[in-house]
């Protein structure tokens, strides 16, 4: 607690720090930059109405999901925001599976045309999700429908855009871009104690005021104290299972590590009491197992 409130603003990759910032109607303006920034589609957001997180399928029987931010743009456009604070085994699999709930609730009853609106699926990762040669370089990765041939879009309806932090490394006087901006703040706010000269405009401006420590209630800081307990337990057992990864060789390694380890881990983030979303996240675990141990 004392190291807390210590620090000046609060670090926005916790769950209570991200919603706080993004997922609250008075601090829109937010996210609908951030989105114009990551994004870089033709024309731009200028408003966007949140939509329930909490997506059921077709019948009760069918798998639900819930997000961390879902909204639609002025034109009726859907975004699906999500934090993601360690890697899973299948969570390409996850962003497809999530992606697939605003196509198919706009399907409306009797005659239809299939005409859609554009999804995206927008993820923020605290870890390195493409391992290829070469990508270390790119921190943002954009993937849309395209023709094998000749690489043209084939649609525009589904699109994913991962932003790895891990792979931002642009120190602070090297800031060209607002989007740049936006990625050092994600990764180094809960590190500074003022907004740098560098990071300018009115949009990082609010962002520095809305997330000071000193101005949450006393409820809102014993959320913020347990996310923040959450988030660095979450890392723990990533680390941890990284470093049995290693013994064993490398990418191979860490997967298997992982594997023989999530048990154990689910078990004890529960005994924790960390929310079943985070240890879904963390473990790649459906509820169900989870509530199952």
């Amino acid at each position: 607690m004392n190291e807390i409130l210590q620090e000046t603003y609060m670090n926005p990759l916790t769950d209570f720090g991200f919603k706080k910032l993004f997922a609250t109607e008075s601090n829109k303006e937010l996210l609908i930059d951030f989105l114009n920034e990551i994004i870089k589609e033709e024309g731009c957001i200028t408003d966007i109405v949140y939509q329930p997180t909490l997506q059921l399928g077709e019948t009760q029987k069918d798998r639900k999901a819930v997000f961390d931010i879902y909204c639609k743009n002025e034109k009726g456009e859907f975004f699906i925001v999500e934090m993601q604070k360690a890697k899973q085994t299948h969570f390409v699999d996850r962003s497809l599976f999530y992606a697939t709930f605003p196509i198919q609730k706009q399907a409306p009853r009797g005659p239809w045309k299939f005409e859609l609106k554009a999804v995206y699926m927008v993820a923020i990762l605290d870890f390195p999700l493409f391992k290829d040669p070469g990508d270390e370089d790119y921190y943002i990765e954009r993937i849309y429908l395209a023709r094998e041939r000749t690489k043209a879009r084939y649609s525009k309806k589904m699109n994913f855009i991962f932003v790895e932090l891990p792979k931002f490394k642009k120190p602070i006087e090297e800031l060209k871009t607002n989007a740049d901006r936006w990625l050092f703040c994600l990764k180094n706010l809960a590190r500074l104690n003022s907004r740098p000269l560098e990071v300018q405009g009115k949009i990082f401006e609010r962002l520095f005021k809305l997330a000071e420590i000193k101005k949450l209630t006393n409820t809102e800081m014993e959320q913020y104290q347990k996310s923040v307990s959450d988030y660095a337990d979450v890392r723990d057992c990533m680390d941890c299972a990284r470093e049995e990864g290693r013994e064993e060789g490398f990418e191979k390694g860490i997967e298997k590590g992982i594997e023989k380890g999530k048990f154990e881990i689910a078990k004890n983030l529960l005994e924790l009491h960390i929310p079943i979303n985070d240890i879904v996240k963390a473990t790649g675990f459906t509820p169900e197992q989870i509530l199952a141990l």
